[in-house]
């Protein structure tokens, strides 16, 4: 072995001698010389060996150790690591800059928290709840001794519940031991953020169950005409009364907004005998509702009929010949109103016939003119 100088004055250790990929000539022979019989051929390289031969020298040289590399980075002043980033120009490092800097800035982000309008905080100290603060910018202790959590406390979430597909039925037992597929969407709002999150477990789960919970006990009281037609609004908001009963006991602070019945049908095995069955009932309704407005009607009418003879026995009461006359005359026309005939009544006045008029209008088929009076 021999010592090499390189470049930058360090000792690398040069092999002399042959490896198994080295040619078994003579490396100092050179090219076309006897022996060779003016042939020259490329000297095998050895794989692992990574710095080629430097100038005359024999011997393959090693690339540059870690120790080396680390070396360069420190200055030469051995060790490691970066002291190599370049200084102030008060020749002071910039360090301490730079841990002011991530400092101050780990302030700022942790402390200072934007709320929205539509939007409450929680603050948490060590994990345990502290306050809540309204809306704006609002200032908690760095992070990790306070966290804050945004809660959107004016968003209506919506939790489904059931599904109008055949595949997935939801069936709810009636009054009448009936059985209809039930499918509802549940609204709901935060009221107390604090309850929300630190109350329940799983407070979104929770509403799902409360609201099954409650719409099997509101539809046990209503039977199967009630539940799959005019009585879906009373279900409603007795599952709207009944969830929120239940929840404000679990002080899961939600705020059920509304109850909105999608789908309220029978099993799907049965579905078209019962709309069959919903046809006939809605005929029914409805010609009970002609009945009604036909009764209706004709007891009005008789109504405005007795309070007329009450004003005509008035009258009469008043004046009897008078009324009795007049009714007479009222009820000729009434009768005779329509018929194309001629009545005449004389007390000893020769009448006056407009024969032109008569004989200038067709007379229907059965037309007779009479014409009575007194006998002289």
């Amino acid at each position: 072995m021999s010592k090499i100088i390189d470049d930058q004055g360090s000792e690398i250790l040069a092999v002399d001698g042959k490896g198994p990929w080295d040619s078994t000539g003579d490396t100092n022979k050179p090219k076309g010389s006897a022996g060779d019989n003016g042939s020259s051929k490329p000297e095998p390289v050895n794989p692992w060996d990574p710095v080629p031969i430097r100038g005359a020298q024999t011997g393959r040289q090693r690339g540059p150790s870690l120790e080396d590399l680390l070396r360069r980075a420190g200055g030469g002043k051995g060790g490691g690591g970066f002291t190599g980033m370049p200084k102030r120009a008060n020749g002071k490092s910039w360090w301490p800059i730079i841990v002011i800097a991530f400092v101050a800035l780990w302030l700022v982000w942790t402390s200072v928290h934007r709320i929205g309008p539509e939007q409450e905080g929680v603050v948490t100290r060590l994990g345990k709840f502290a306050r809540t603060v309204p809306p704006g910018i609002q200032l908690t202790l760095p992070s990790p001794f306070e966290n804050i959590t945004k809660i959107d406390t004016q968003q209506i979430q919506t939790t489904a519940v059931g599904s109008p597909k055949a595949s997935s039925e939801n069936l709810v037992l009636t009054r009448d031991q009936s059985i209809i597929d039930m499918a509802y969407d549940v609204r709901w709002s935060i009221k107390d953020p604090e309850l929300y999150l630190f109350q329940l477990d799983s407070p979104d789960g929770t509403v799902k169950e409360v609201a099954e919970s409650a719409m099997r006990a509101a539809v046990a009281n209503f039977d199967l005409t009630q539940a799959i037609g005019p009585g879906r609004g009373a279900i409603e908001l007795e599952v709207r009364r009944r969830m929120q009963q239940i929840l404000d006991e679990y002080r899961a602070g939600v705020l059920v907004q509304s109850i909105s019945i999608r789908q309220s049908d029978p099993p799907a095995e049965v579905n078209d005998a019962f709309r069959e069955v919903n046809a006939a009932q809605q005929r029914r309704e409805s010609y009970m509702n002609d009945a009604r407005a036909y009764a209706s009607r004709v007891t009005e009418l008789a109504l405005g009929e007795t309070a007329e003879f009450d004003k005509i026995y008035v009258q009469y009461r008043e004046a009897p010949e008078v009324t009795k006359r007049r009714l007479y005359y009222e009820t000729m026309e009434q009768v005779l109103g329509k018929v194309d005939k001629t009545i005449v009544e004389t007390g000893g006045v020769t009448p006056y016939l407009p024969i032109p008029e008569f004989k200038s209008r067709p007379a229907p088929k059965d037309e007779t003119v009479t014409v009575t009076g007194k006998k002289q």
